[in-house]
């Protein structure tokens, strides 16, 4: 049986390995050599915990962050790292531009920009953060799904000034564990009913967490505050959530 004190970071973040990962990478692009390029690319499969893990890098190394949309023109994006850096935009773009290469030139502060798909459907877009780079030489890491270090290779210029590429890893029985301390704090959930989970969520960081807390709760709800293989079939008598549709029912 294992228990779920475990290595909980801070705003209650579990040390997960794809966190790890993202600081580490983070920590090694910051403290480069100043010859060599300067951008990181965090790509990996929706639902794999990157958004978390880079919000939470981006507290512990004080960062900007900020995350790009799928409507969301070249002024609106610049005008959102300004808003997370608390600076008044300028009129224009290139106005706006120069405003934040200016504060991550001077300030030393890496920028991270989460769903970074959303620009790579305009080589106008992706140039604007190769221009943001070029002009700042700070720590910039992009985050997006798995393809998109293969759309990145459209645009040269961008890919070959990366750094590092990261890829996000699927969530590990050991993850579980600590992501366990998390979602179900109060409830000591056996580690075969870890592996189980682990294995019908296919990895998936987020519907480990989905699932861990819905567990912990029914566990609570019926008055237990362990939950073993045995458990199971009681209190999710229709499985885990493992993303796949409900079947229709029948009346």
């Amino acid at each position: 049986m294992s228990g779920n004190i475990n290595n909980v970071g801070c705003h209650g973040v579990a040390e997960v390995e794809n966190v790890k990962l993202c600081y580490e990478a983070m920590w090694r692009i910051q403290t480069r050599h100043p010859s060599l390029p300067g951008i990181g690319v965090f790509y990996g499969r929706s639902g794999d915990g990157k958004s978390v893990a880079s919000s939470h890098v981006a507290v512990r190394m004080n960062a900007y962050y900020v995350q790009a949309t799928s409507l969301g023109t070249r002024k609106a994006f610049l005008q959102s790292i300004l808003r997370e850096m608390n600076i008044p935009p300028a009129t224009t773009t290139s106005e706006m531009l120069g405003q934040i290469a200016g504060e991550l030139a001077l300030s030393g502060k890496p920028l991270i920009i989460d769903e970074f798909d959303h620009l790579t459907t305009s080589k106008a877009k992706v140039e604007m953060v190769r221009d943001i780079y070029e002009s700042s030489q700070s720590t910039i890491l992009v985050i997006g799904e798995e393809y998109l270090p293969k759309k990145l290779e459209r645009w040269e210029r961008f890919h070959g000034r990366v750094h590092s590429w990261i890829p996000a890893q699927p969530v590990s029985v050991a993850d579980a564990v600590l992501l366990a301390g998390v979602y179900a704090p109060k409830v000591s959930i056996d580690e075969q009913v870890l592996a189980t989970l682990v294995g019908a969520v296919g990895g998936s960081t987020r519907r480990t967490c989905t699932n861990l807390e819905m567990l912990g709760q029914r566990a609570l709800e019926n008055g237990q505050r362990s939950v073993t293989m045995g458990d199971l079939d009681k209190l999710i008598p229709t499985g885990f959530i493992t993303g796949q549709s409900p079947k229709p029912r029948s009346f």
